[in-house]
């Protein structure tokens, strides 16, 4: 069984990642915080702990570019020194990412390369762009979806540019908390489908 590649992200009841106008000082957008609310029971022994820790114990990370940018570039640390790929168009040479990112261009070697380093534990997927991306290629594996109990109305959609056949899913956890439901979906593989 080959190391998981798995979304995690929070989204609203209506699909939204993030809400209107996601620039840097305001990265989530306008009332995309919201999404994250359930992240303040963390340390908790429920459900939202568990996922969070679960996170936590990934042992690679692919990003977006976008998404690397919003968030700092994370000042080249996501969690506990883990290989960060950054899945990008194009590469200039004399943007060097900090700490243990580096940008890569070609999806597919870039889901090789976080599996190595990843070893026995899950790769984390962050960003709508590298979500996409890798379901395109056939690499993605997972989705785990914070479901926040909110309506955004608008902002950034995390499915919007996916243009494919449709992509079969079977729910393989639910956990309940608060105001939030954490459900992770494994995507079949087109020859589960026909």
């Amino acid at each position: 069984m080959r190391t998981p590649i798995r979304l995690y992200m929070s989204m609203s009841l209506d699909g939204f990642i993030a809400g209107p106008d996601d620039r840097p000082g305001q990265e989530l957008g306008r009332g995309g915080g919201r999404l994250f609310n359930w992240l303040d029971d963390r340390n908790s022994d429920g459900p939202s702990g568990q996922v969070y820790r679960e996170a936590l114990a990934t042992g690679a990370l692919i990003s977006g570019r976008r998404t690397f940018e919003l968030a700092g570039r994370w000042q080249g640390d996501h969690h506990d020194g883990v290989p960060i790929y950054v899945l990008t168009h194009k590469i200039d040479e004399s943007d060097v990412p900090p700490g243990h990112a580096r940008f890569v261009t070609d999806v597919e070697d870039c889901a090789r390369r976080a599996r190595e380093d990843a070893g026995d534990r899950p790769v984390m997927v962050h960003g709508a762009g590298a979500a996409q991306a890798l379901l395109r290629a056939g690499q993605l594996d997972e989705i785990e979806i914070h479901l926040v109990q909110v309506l955004l109305g608008e902002g950034r959609r995390l499915f919007e540019h996916l243009d494919t056949a449709p992509i079969e899913l079977d729910l393989v956890r639910r956990l309940d908390d608060r105001d939030v439901t954490h459900l992770r979906y494994r995507v079949r593989r087109p020859e589960e489908t026909a």
